[in-house]
């Protein structure tokens, strides 16, 4: 029975001494199925049988063994707490048990911190579950590696990719996991240094000697105290992305073969279709000039009209060749819209005069006149579907309006309408009428004749404008073909143009001095042809080695060269006369390109070789003379001694004379800037500097900057650093020579 029952004891079971103390045991304020367990385990442990109750609590001290044990009390008014129990036997002078001293102390405080520990316990195992699970599923093989570069933990992915297990790569340099040791070690400096890296290529060596490339993207990693723990690195296999980038590479190798064969097939068969072609088209021209017969000036017409059209077909493969290879630019001027559609409309009257159809042009009032766009292209897609329209077009009326677009996205878009009233398209054969070498039916290719491309292309211009094309027709009613394209306002329009003095609409033709460099005994005798009635001398040169013998030898004012001739081609013989030219201080000679290649570049491949204008064979008469005659000017001022001062030639001399100290002064800079620019390899830099160089020289009569801004520009696309720096060391060369003679000539 319970002798002392004290006041702490009162507060924790909430009985009073008087409720207990002579009444009842301490097992009595126990949890009995504790006490069954506690006597079945000390029986076990003591090999002794052991009664639950009162004995089961102070058994081991009535053997005097310490004994301090955990227990749940009951309090009196039924609630239940835990309480760690110290039992100790009271003896006493002889030794006798007399009682027992049992201290309980409130365990609950204790016990709920531990239940919060074993559930952050329990929380952080799940935490470190998820994060290992997150790791190993992973398609990356990730690892860390602390800041001396040996690895620290490693998932599944990294020992498959390396065949060694997570226990041997622990511990081992990083390093050794990759074919090139140095190239990873650097890696790993650099993610410390930079933070992070992405994208860092290595090639994982596993234990069997497989190779697997791999691209790593790495980050530093830290505790919660902010102090660097190591690298993050998380590698993925591009093996196979690497093979597709061969893949595509090698494709893209073989397309681009395939492109500049095409190319080069286009220019070959350009050049051989249109040189018999410039003597067929040139001696029909010539046969309608002279005295026929009705029935044979009937044989020349067809004749010329069927070289019309070769020449036409050829000229839309050309065209359409050049849209599909991205190869066609567009034009960027100003023009008159009204002018423009006028000539449109003469050049198709003819047709629609013959078929006695009613031909209407409309233009809105509210569509500006002055413009700014590609008109040689507009052009183009007009007489396409207004050829279309009349070729169609039995009788009745072809009409072509011209207004504002109705997207009002697009404030400065026009539309233009081409509508006729002829045979149709039917509605199955509408979404055809685009696509390459097709008509509306198979018939009627051979009825009216055509190749089938002239819609292609005028979509593909219409859409390399930034506009869009479309159709609508009904079959025995007509067609009505509709194209919006976006232009500007031309603001300069209306500026009134300063004619040169001297130089009048009727001023008579100077006798030039030509030199014709041409081989083709067919094409010599069309230009002799084209020329004969005209108050210039000829001299005609079978090569380029003759032509420039024949120009050191003589004085030219102009000179017609052919690009294509056997010995020496005619773009070697420019640069060679030019180089003459300024090797004896002669003002450069206006240089006439005659070529047989249409595609793009080949322009800017004479103009860079020292050209100064380009014409495409077949060429007609009027095209052949309306050139010289743009340059006869020029030329009659390089063969004059000086001049009055009321010679137009002498004032554009003057002004271009004060202007040229800031001229070379700029290009002075640019020079400068080229140095800087080529320290950099900023190669686009360069190439846009040598181009307006290119562009600008040969107007301030200098035609070796023209020269080495073309030779530039040629270095610098091809991103050849030391050939660029020799151009820019020779205008720098050039500009020195230059300064010190340009005050002499000024002050004259």
């Amino acid at each position: 029975m319970i002798q002392i029952f004290n006041v702490g004891a009162e507060r924790m079971l909430g009985y009073t001494a008087a409720d207990v103390m002579n009444t009842i045991t301490p097992a009595d304020i126990s949890d009995p199925q504790e006490l069954v367990a506690r006597a079945r385990a000390l029986s076990v442990e003591l090999a002794t049988s052991i009664e639950p109750g009162f004995e089961a609590l102070v058994f081991k001290a009535s053997r005097g063994i310490e004994d301090i044990y955990e227990l749940t009390y009951v309090r009196k008014d039924g609630t239940r707490f835990p309480a760690v129990v110290s039992v100790t036997a009271l003896r006493d002078a002889q030794g006798s048990i007399i009682g027992y001293l049992l201290i309980g102390t409130d365990n609950t405080a204790r016990k709920l911190v531990e239940e919060e520990q074993k559930k952050s316990d329990q929380r952080l195992r799940d935490q470190q579950f998820y994060t290992r699970s997150l790791i190993e599923s992973n398609i990356d093989a990730l690892m860390t590696v602390d800041p001396a570069g040996i690895i620290t933990d490693v998932n599944k992915q990294t020992e498959a990719l390396t065949g060694c297990t997570r226990d041997e790569l622990i511990g081992a340099p990083f390093k050794d996991c990759f074919t090139d040791p140095e190239r990873a070690e650097a890696g790993i400096k650099r993610v410390l240094s930079e933070k992070s890296v992405t994208d860092y290529e290595l090639t994982a060596r596993a234990r069997d000697g497989t190779q697997t490339v791999v691209s790593y993207n790495a980050t530093t990693f830290y505790d919660r105290s902010r102090t660097l723990q190591g690298v993050f690195a998380a590698a993925r296999d591009v093996t196979e992305r690497k093979r597709v980038e061969v893949e595509l590479q090698q494709a893209k190798a073989a397309a681009e073969s395939a492109s500049r064969t095409k190319s080069d097939f286009l220019a070959s068969m350009s050049h051989e279709i249109r040189t018999p072609m410039n003597a067929i088209m040139g001696i029909a021209d010539l046969l309608a000039k002279t005295d026929l017969s009705p029935e044979q000036d009937k044989y020349v017409q067809i004749f010329r009209r069927s070289g019309d059209n070769l020449l036409n077909l050829i000229n839309d493969i050309l065209d359409l060749s050049k849209v599909e290879a991205s190869q066609l630019d567009l034009e960027r001027t100003g023009f008159s819209l009204g002018d423009h559609l006028e000539k449109v409309i003469e050049m198709v009257a003819p047709r629609a005069q013959e078929k006695s159809l009613i031909l209407v042009c409309e233009i809105a009032p509210s569509v500006s006149n002055d413009l700014v766009g590609d008109p040689t292209r507009l052009r183009q897609v007009l007489l396409n579907l207004l050829g279309n329209a009349i070729k169609f077009t039995e009788a009745g009326v072809v009409s072509l309006r011209v207004e504002p677009d109705g997207d009002r996205s697009v404030p400065t878009a026009l539309r233009f309408t081409v509508s006729d009233t002829g045979i149709g398209i039917a509605k199955g054969k509408l979404s055809q009428v685009f696509e390459r070498f097709t008509q509306a039916d198979s018939s009627t290719t051979r009825r009216f004749g055509g190749s089938g491309l002239g819609l292609t292309i005028s979509k593909r211009l219409v859409e390399l404008m930034g506009g869009r094309i479309w159709v609508e027709s009904q079959v025995g009613k007509g067609s009505v073909f509709g194209f919006a394209v976006p232009f500007e306002i031309w603001a300069e329009a209306n500026r009134p143009a300063v004619a040169p003095v001297g130089m009048g609409p009727e001023a008579p033709l100077p006798g030039l001095r030509i030199l014709l460099a041409e081989d083709s005994p067919d094409n010599c005798t069309i230009a002799l042809a084209y020329l004969e009635h005209t108050p210039y001398r000829i001299d005609v040169a079978e090569t380029g080695v003759v032509a420039c013998r024949m120009f050191t030898a003589g004085y030219y004012d102009l000179v017609l060269m052919d690009r294509q001739m056997p010995v020496m081609d005619g773009l070697t013989a420019t640069r060679t006369i030019r180089a003459w030219e300024r090797a004896n201080d002669r003002s450069p000679t206006p240089i006439i390109a005659l070529t047989a290649s249409a595609l793009k570049g080949d322009r800017e491949t004479c103009l860079a070789a020292g050209c100064t204008a380009y014409l495409t064979k077949p060429i007609k008469q009027d095209v052949l003379l309306q050139a010289i005659k743009d340059f006869s000017a020029v030329a009659a001022a390089l063969s004059q001694d000086g001049g009055g001062s009321q010679d137009w030639a002498s004032r554009a001399a003057r002004k271009l004379a004060e202007l040229t100290p800031a001229y070379l002064e700029n290009c002075r800079h640019n020079v400068v800037l080229m140095h800087d620019a080529l320290d950099r390899a900023d190669f686009d830099a360069v190439t846009i500097l040598g181009h307006n160089l290119r562009g600008s020289g040969g107007g301030f009569g200098f035609q070796a900057i023209t020269d080495i801004g073309a030779g530039l520009e040629r270095a610098a696309e091809s991103a050849d650093i030391d050939v660029s720096r020799r151009w820019v060391d020779e205008l720098s060369s050039y500009l020195d020579r230059v300064e010190t003679e340009i005050p002499c000539s000024i002050s004259v």
